[in-house]
């Protein structure tokens, strides 16, 4: 199993991307590997969610294209919770069209992701020619990449050999892609940042296909360096209380893992 046991300090040094050097410097002072899976369809509570669970977080994860009543005055707004208290934006827009398309996809229409969100991700299966489209618009932003490598729906077709075909694409953009949305360390490259999504206490399953694994799977078995964690936080009676309980977690687990 692939697992770093370096600090997110020491391997802020490796990387080529400022904004990755950024991320890991932000979640060691921070004391969080939490970001928020912000699911929701309205604007206020959306704002709300990310202003009350905002210490909590390193990153807020957002599909801003099912926000009913989207106006250009609500990423404006994230923008300023975001840097007020300091997470990082991520939107979960899966690219995965010709280079030429997601160019437009991602600095136009009527989102304009890439004036306001920090990351984006996208998927590998078009070729490197998605990656370079991206980073036309990314790069002088100073934006950051991340590619799915591995999802946590059941069934899913990203076997062995699709992740590491990813790696080797992302290794060639290393200083714009950050990492992976992957449910295992893919490299042992102490740069790229693991993210893994589909994260609950008490694991488990939905009636859609998510698989749900612990955080102590994810970081301590897995190699994973940010867990995303949605409906258990956002569906709970308190949801700032539950985000407190995986902002624990996931660090006494990272601390757990670098002791090692």
């Amino acid at each position: 199993m692939i697992i770093s046991r370096h600090s997110y300090t020491e391997r802020a040094h490796y990387c080529l991307s400022p904004l990755a050097k950024n991320l890991f410097h932000l979640m060691a002072e921070k004391e969080t590997n939490l970001a928020l899976s912000a699911d929701v369809t309205s604007a206020q509570k959306l704002l709300d969610l990310a202003e009350l669970l905002a210490p909590e977080i390193c990153v807020l994860k957002t599909h801003i294209d099912i926000i009913e009543d989207f106006t250009p005055a609500l990423t404006q707004q994230l923008r300023k919770l975001a840097l007020k208290h300091r997470f990082m934006l991520f939107e979960d827009r899966k690219f995965a069209d010709i280079g030429n398309t997601v160019k437009h996809q991602y600095n136009g229409g009527i989102y304009h992701i890439a004036d306001w969100a920090d990351l984006v991700n996208a998927h590998s299966l078009p070729g490197p020619g998605i990656i370079s489209g991206l980073a036309e618009v990314g790069r002088k932003k100073n934006r950051g990449l991340i590619l799915l490598a591995e999802m946590s729906s059941a069934g899913h077709l990203m076997g062995p050999e699709y992740m590491q075909n990813t790696l080797k694409m992302a290794e060639q953009f290393s200083d714009f892609v950050i990492g992976f949305i992957t449910q295992h360390a893919l490299s042992r490259d102490p740069h790229w940042i693991n993210i893994t999504p589909g994260v609950k206490i008490g694991s488990g399953s939905d009636t859609l296909g998510q698989q749900y694994v612990t955080p102590e799977k994810a970081i301590l078995e897995n190699g994973s360096d940010i867990i995303i964690v949605g409906r258990g936080i956002i569906q709970a009676n308190d949801p700032l209380t539950e985000a407190r309980k995986y902002r624990q977690s996931g660090w006494d687990c990272y601390l757990k893992r670098c002791e090692k």
